[in-house]
C-alpha cells in the first residue's frame, strides 16, 4: 500500500446530500450479497440490524461472525469494513452526532465500554422489540411536528434494551458496574492516551494509588492497568495508519511519542509488525 493512500472518513451525508446532521437518521436496507472491501469509518453512529445472513463484520481489526437477530454498533472514528451473504437481511440505522451525543447517555455503562463488545446477540423478543422502537423512532423524526420528548424516549427504550441484553452476555460489563472507578478510567483513558501513557497519571486523576488500580484490573479485568493505556494507543496507531494518509514519523508524534523509533517498536511489540509491514498488507 502506498503510504499515501486514504480510506475515506464518510459523514452522514454521504449516503443523503440532504441530511442535517443533527438529529437525522437515515435508514439503509441490507438485503443480499454485500462486500466492503476498504476499511474507512464514520463520522457518525450506526446500529447495524441483522435480521438472517451470515458473513463478517470487522471492526477495529476484530473480525466479528454475522448471525440471525444481532445488533452490530459502530461507534463514530471506528474503521470497519464486511463481507455478508447473499441471504443477508436487514438494515443500517445512521444517527446523526447531535442524536449519538444526546442519546448515547441512555446506555446503561459509558459507550466506551461497547466498543469491547461491537456485536450483540439477542433473544427473539427482544429483536422484534427493539425493530419495532427503532421504526417508531424514525416515523416520530419524520413528522412535520417532532415531539422531541418521544424522541427521547424511544431513544432509551432501544439503547437500554441492548444495554440490557450486553450486560447478560458479557461478564466483564457486571465487573464494570460493580466498580466504579473501571469505568472512570477507561474514559480517562480514552481521553488522554495520546499525552499520558503512564498509570501513575490516572490514577492521580482518580484519587487512588498506582498499586491499587492496578489491583483492580488484574482481579476484574484480568489485565494489569498499564494494558488498557497500550491497548488504546495501539488501536489508534492502526486507525491512523489505515485512514489518515500521515507518515508513521507524523502519526508517532501525534500519539505523543519522542520519536519515530520509540513509535515502531512499540507498535511491533503491539502486533508483531512495524507500522510500515501493518500497511503493505492492508
Amino acid at each position: 500500500m502506498n503510504t499515501k493512500t486514504v480510506f475515506p472518513t464518510l459523514g452522514i451525508d454521504a449516503f443523503d446530500s440532504s441530511a442535517e446532521s443533527g438529529y437525522k437518521l437515515l435508514r439503509h436496507e441490507v438485503d443480499g450479497k454485500s462486500r466492503i472491501e476498504k476499511p474507512h469509518k464514520h463520522d457518525f453512529f450506526m446500529l447495524f440490524v441483522v435480521r438472517e445472513g451470515l458473513g463478517t463484520h470487522s471492526i477495529d481489526f476484530e473480525d466479528y461472525a454475522v448471525r440471525d437477530r444481532q445488533v452490530h454498533l459502530l461507534f463514530p472514528g471506528q474503521v470497519h469494513r464486511w463481507e455478508l451473504s447473499q441471504d443477508t437481511t436487514g438494515f443500517q440505522l445512521m444517527v446523526g452526532r447531535r442524536a449519538f451525543e444526546t442519546s448515547s447517555n441512555f446506555l446503561r455503562l459509558s459507550f466506551i465500554l461497547y466498543r469491547s463488545h461491537q456485536v450483540i446477540d439477542l433473544p427473539e423478543a427482544v429483536f422484534e422489540t427493539l425493530c419495532y422502537e427503532l421504526e417508531a423512532l424514525e416515523k416520530e423524526l419524520a413528522a412535520s411536528s417532532v415531539d422531541w420528548d418521544m424522541v427521547q424516549l424511544r431513544s432509551r427504550v432501544a439503547l437500554q434494551l441492548v444495554s440490557r441484553e450486553a450486560e447478560h452476555i458479557f461478564d466483564d460489563i457486571g465487573a464494570y458496574r460493580a466498580n466504579p472507578i473501571l469505568p472512570r478510567y477507561h474514559a480517562l483513558v480514552d481521553a488522554h492516551f495520546r499525552t499520558h501513557k503512564n498509570v501513575a497519571f490516572y490514577a492521580d486523576q482518580l484519587n487512588i494509588s498506582p498499586n491499587y488500580l492496578n489491583i483492580l484490573c488484574k482481579r476484574h479485568l484480568h489485565v494489569p492497568a498499564t494494558f488498557l493505556i497500550h491497548h488504546r494507543v495501539g488501536l489508534e496507531s492502526k486507525r491512523l495508519l489505515l485512514v489518515s494518509g500521515q507518515s508513521a514519523k507524523e502519526i508517532a508524534f501525534e500519539l505523543g511519542f519522542s520519536d519515530l523509533p520509540h513509535f515502531s517498536n512499540f507498535f511491533k511489540a503491539q502486533t508483531g509488525l512495524s507500522p510500515r509491514a501493518f500497511r503493505n498488507q492492508l
